[in-house]
């Protein structure tokens, strides 16, 4: 499938920013299942620097400067991706076990697996607790196929969790999105991460799109799509594999990448430094999924 892309953040400031310093994570990324076929971000006023780079974790990243005093800030990211569905109907009950599993991740010098062990270790928002252990332990057997272990730790937290905007922020510890069974894809992703890590397994933060649509009989309505977040593990001999445990599925076409990082710090869509601004800036975000024919 193809899509196209418009991404649209609007910063308003109470009072005039001077500089600003950022970094955007909006220009999806190349992965085995999807192709960037173009992106354009345009940045509103206009940088004085601008550049594009691939960061540490191979995702695309924009860095722009503004010198010039402004009270509004736009950056309209317009990405057009192909995307396939590279999911395969495993048999649950079929792969490598997880106790076996563990002994290759403790024995293996593979470089793919050497890097791979960072993203079992805590990062900035995930941190490693009994009490993440003590939830992800019943998925788990040693005996039973790795893949059937994280299939079902999804399935409960898609089941145990209600989706509530508004009742968390980023900045809510993973300590209270599990005493109260909150949160947003943001929060289930970071849950699902660290229910892993504390498990013994690689997984990773993904930060990306969503292609949704309406009620039969309903038109789309512009800007109603969101940034989505998911989670990835390493399996022995398969690769990494992605599970969206706020929607209970494996991520297919409709799934868009953004990036990968260890958790969303490393993957904010838009972070940076102002000099100025004033108090409580007011924050818009616009985003749009279409598929093309």
């Amino acid at each position: 499938m193809r899509y196209r892309i418009r991404h649209i953040t609007t910063y308003k400031y109470a009072a005039r920013v001077t500089h600003c310093y950022n970094l955007a994570n909006l220009v999806p990324r190349d992965t085995e299942r999807q192709k960037s076929v173009k992106s354009k971000v345009t940045v509103t006023p206009q940088p004085i620097i601008a550049n594009r780079r691939t960061d540490y974790f191979g995702n695309k990243s924009y860095h722009f400067e503004i010198q010039s005093a402004h009270k509004e800030l736009s950056i309209i990211a317009e990405s057009e991706v192909e995307t396939k569905d590279a999911r395969l109907d495993l048999n649950l009950d079929l792969g490598m076990s997880y106790g076996d599993a563990l002994q290759f991740f403790k024995t293996e010098k593979s470089m793919d697996v050497l890097s791979a062990r960072e993203f079992s270790m805590d990062s900035p928002m995930i941190r490693a607790s009994e009490a993440l252990a003590n939830y992800a332990r019943p998925s788990f057997s040693l005996n039973r196929s790795l893949y059937s272990c994280v299939a079902d730790l999804t399935s409960r937290i898609y089941k145990e969790f209600k989706y509530t905007p508004g009742f968390t922020t980023i900045a809510t510890p993973l300590s209270e999105v599990l005493q109260h069974k909150r949160g947003v894809c943001q929060d289930f992703a970071h849950l699902q991460v660290g229910c892993l890590r504390a498990m013994g397994i690689p997984a990773r933060y993904v930060s990306g799109y969503m292609e949704t649509l309406p009620p039969p009989g309903q038109e789309k309505l512009v800007g109603a799509d969101a940034t989505h977040a998911w989670v990835s593990y390493l399996s022995p001999g398969e690769g990494w594999i992605e599970f969206d445990p706020t929607n209970n599925v494996r991520p297919g076409n409709q799934h868009i990448v953004a990036a990968y990082g260890r958790d969303y710090y490393d993957v904010t869509p838009l972070k940076g430094v102002i000099i100025g601004g004033g108090k409580n800036p007011i924050l818009e975000v616009s985003v749009d999924v279409h598929r093309l024919p």
